[in-house]
């Protein structure tokens, strides 16, 4: 028990250390300022604006950047999905693998393009090489770069400076950011046993004197964007619980930090542009808090076990059902926070399998989407609860309230609405549709209450752009194709563009002179309000679909049942 609890503390220790840092040199990246990759990048990206024709000083207004990352985005989703259907024609297909049908190739092309990276397949049987790099591949980079790009103008428009331009930011993410830590981490995992060969699956012979194909493939490359760009899209069906994707402790370690390094930097970073790094270390810590303690009763769950099994073990084990015995239940319940916490959705055991708390927790750390949130999206999602939480007491003090010495008025608040209502609806209106056909179009594998966590993470997990399931669903059909992509595709632009537009608005307003009267940000008192308002507008939205879930079954497990 003490050691499980000793990875977890270790893991979080080493994410608090390396915030600042990441969270400074993302802010130097996209402030302009001079970087020890300045040298190499500087000569690459200037290349980039000729070829491309793009004026990386031309500054956008919020619906220019919007259309720019709608306009870019629909481009390479239809690049993509010519791949995916064509791939039976092009090189690096070793096992012949034939088209996808369109609706998968569909709902994979933009999961992918949305940062979700749900999949209703397996790789490995599914995907060629080709496909899985140049298509797959490819949008790990540019989507995480376009939430993350989004993320810093939204910074920017809250602290008054113009958003920037879109183009530059999504190059600069890629260039400055996600590329040298990735051929970094790519080394670190090849290393560590993890394969990178375009060689087709080998051949064995078992002890028995059976024949075993396994596959493999350039799966180190793929590994490291994959969670360092809160993708989440595994090579293999089995996701980071293969051991060609995540062989050791090690490796473990190594994609957990990857996974929720950025979301936490970004706080600090926001610290950095807004000058005021006391009010980025009281959000961190707000959310730290949280965080820690979905944990906490994630982790407690699976070291206690299931209460039904345990009489027939001879006493309190913990619980190992669909997990690898090489990460054990700490590890496994920290990286099911951790996944949906940053909106990853890489797993390294099956959520299917967590005891209800830990279903409770990455259900909750979906519906809330700041802790600490999709790659540079989360960090938006978390100031506009900032915003509100501004907007609330404001109001009780009769005060027009004001955010970093802007006032929020209706349009920002409309907005704000916008960002926070679309979510819920991307839920529950199609959880409401399934379960009003459940023979037809449900597919759930689990009866009763587990049945209905199945459903609603399926849809929690594609509006959050997660990707990650309770597995089991029978999801490659057409409903769960198309309805999940319509949440995906929901879940990301609409939200994407109300906070451009938001931050747009923030960025117009004058400073008003800070007064005796003016509500500070940057307290504990303020912090608490903030965590009050989350839980309420956040977590109560989803409060039934929490009660007839994880909430439910944990009562029954409880009394017996």
């Amino acid at each position: 028990m003490l050691q499980g609890w000793m990875q977890i503390a270790l893991t979080l220790l080493i994410v608090i250390a390396t915030t600042p840092l990441l969270g400074k040199y993302i802010a130097r990246v996209f402030m302009g300022e001079k970087t020890l990759l300045n040298a190499v990048m500087n000569p690459l990206e200037k290349a980039i604006y000729v070829f491309s024709g793009i004026r990386p000083q031309e500054e956008m207004t919020g619906w220019q950047y919007a259309k720019a990352v709608l306009y870019s985005n629909l481009v390479m989703g239809i690049l993509v999905y010519l791949i995916l259907m064509l791939q039976r024609w092009l090189p690096l297909n070793p096992t012949n693998l034939g088209a996808p049908s369109w609706d998968l190739a569909l709902h994979t092309t933009l999961s992918f393009l949305t940062n979700t990276d749900q999949q209703h397949y397996s790789g490995e049987t599914t995907f060629s090489y080709a496909s899985q790099t140049f298509a797959l591949g490819f949008l790990m980079f540019t989507s995480a770069a376009t939430g993350l790009a989004v993320g810093i103008a939204f910074i920017r428009g809250l602290t008054g400076r113009p958003l920037g331009n879109f183009y530059s930011d999504l190059i600069k993410s890629i260039t400055r950011i996600l590329l040298p830590i990735s051929v970094i981490g790519g080394l670190l995992l090849i290393l560590a046993g993890v394969p990178e060969t375009l060689a087709g699956p080998a051949t064995a012979t078992t002890l028995e004197g059976a024949t075993q194909v396994i596959a493999r493939g350039p799966v180190a490359h793929f590994e490291i964007i994959k969670q360092l760009g809160e993708n989440g899209g595994g090579f293999f069906g089995i996701n980071s619980a293969h051991p060609f994707e995540n062989p050791n402790g090690f490796t473990n370690l190594l994609e957990m930090w990857a996974m929720i390094s950025i979301p936490t930097a970004l706080i600090y970073t926001y610290g950095i542009f807004a000058n005021n790094r006391k009010q980025a270390w009281l959000v961190f810590w707000m959310v730290f808090v949280i965080f820690v303690f979905l944990i906490g009763i994630a982790a407690v769950g699976e070291f206690q076990g299931n209460p039904l099994v345990n009489p027939l073990l001879g006493g309190q084990q913990p619980n190992l059902e669909g997990k690898e015995v090489r990460f054990g239940w700490a590890q496994t319940a920290l990286w099911a926070v951790i996944t949906t916490a940053t909106m990853c959705g890489a797993v390294n055991g099956m959520h299917d399998s967590l005891m209800p708390t830990g279903g409770f927790a990455t259900l909750f750390n979906m519906f809330l989407q700041i802790i600490w949130g999709g790659q540079g999206t989360g960090t938006a999602y978390l100031f506009i609860y900032l915003i509100l939480a501004v907007f609330l007491t404001g109001l009780m003090v009769g005060r027009t309230p004001e955010f970093l010495g802007r006032k929020i008025e209706k349009s920002e608040i409309v907005l704000a609405s916008v960002v926070l209502l679309v979510h819920p609806f991307a839920i529950l209106i199609p959880w409401a549709i399934t379960f009003g056909f459940p023979d037809t179009l449900s597919g759930i594998s689990n009866p009763g209450f587990h049945g209905v966590s199945q459903v609603v993470y399926e849809y929690a997990s594609a509006a959050a752009n997660n990707g990650s399931g309770f597995e089991g669903l029978n999801d490659n059909t057409l409903w769960w194709n198309l309805s999940a992509s319509v949440s995906m595709l929901a879940g990301r632009y609409i939200s994407i563009i109300a906070l451009l537009l938001l931050a747009d608005s923030m960025s117009r307003k004058q400073l008003v002179p800070m007064t005796s009267g003016t509500l500070r940000t940057d307290t504990r008192l303020f912090t608490g309000v903030t965590s009050g308002v989350i839980l309420i507008l956040g977590a109560l939205t989803f409060l039934p679909a929490l009660v007839l879930g994880p909430i439910a079954e944990a009562f029954l497990i409880a009394r017996g049942g």
